[in-house]
């Protein structure tokens, strides 16, 4: 199976407002320049923006490239949204701002960036829009259904070996996780499997130790990327503790790994 794993070359800011470096500057000037137009047309009271979708779609179409803490995002690729806002937020330029240069952002994405064209349109974009405009910079969680949105990194139940065969997939929400961070084994030959249908290319490796999000044991195996389908590694295990991990660039450090048990 071909891989396609991603591009490990720096990538370039989505557009001058948000850049990693100089983000609260950039992202107050955009806002103040938008300011008009979000609050005239772009934000309705009555447009009915669903901000449970917002948050769904959110996290499976931009959760891996933007870190946004409500969502527990962790994404490293693009900026950090709650810093990108928070002078903005503080300053009161408001959230009818946020939104708006949220979707600026979307429609007309830096070329040289790695944002997609046309990633979200229409009433997608005005949901997710609105759920960043509503969360963005601001402490503490989400309550009520929109806690309850987007399933917790890691939550399900741990994955178990049965018959040498080991099933751990990638988190369908676009996450970067697993769906499980535990896993069980018994010694000897076990093929991994990790089903994916994130649209985010991930792979699966295994190294000795408990490593968490960093690691410093030895890589005894991996699969190849994929982004759509299911990929297997095929390991030999002896009884101890393992670290299971996405090996694309940033994915472990923001949470795709787990550990696995052998025994």
């Amino acid at each position: 199976m071909a891989s396609d794993m991603p591009q490990t070359t720096p990538v370039r800011s989505r557009r001058a407002s948000i850049r990693v470096a100089g983000a609260r500057t950039a992202a107050a000037a955009a806002m103040a320049a938008l300011a008009v137009v979000a609050s005239g047309c772009a934000v309705k009271g009555a447009d009915n923006a669903n901000l449970i979708i917002g948050k769904q779609q959110f996290v499976a179409k931009c959760g891996s490239c933007h870190t946004l803490a409500r969502a527990n995002t962790k994404g490293i690729v693009g900026p950090n949204l709650d810093e990108a806002f928070r002078a903005s937020v503080d300053e009161g330029l408001g959230r009818a701002s946020v939104r708006g240069v949220v979707e600026w952002q979307v429609k007309i994405p830096n070329p040289q960036g790695a944002m997609p064209k046309d990633i979200a349109t229409g009433a997608q974009l005005r949901d997710i829009s609105a759920y960043v405009a509503a969360v963005a910079a601001r402490p503490g969680s989400d309550s009520g259904l929109l806690a309850t949105a987007v399933e917790a990194p890691g939550s399900g139940k741990p994955a178990v070996e049965k018959g040498g065969k080991l099933e751990i997939p990638a988190s369908p929400t676009g996450q970067l996780a697993y769906t499980s961070s535990t896993a069980e084994a018994r010694p000897g030959t076990v093929t991994i499997a990790m089903p994916n249908q994130s649209g985010v290319s991930h792979n699966i490796a295994v190294e000795t130790g408990k490593g968490g999000a960093t690691g410093s044991g030895t890589v005894i195996g991996a699969s190849p990327y994929i982004t759509k389908g299911s990929t297997t590694a095929t390991v030999t295990l002896k009884p101890g503790t393992y670290t299971f991990f996405c090996q694309a660039p940033g994915h472990r450090a923001a949470g795709m790994y787990g550990t696995l048990t052998v025994k």
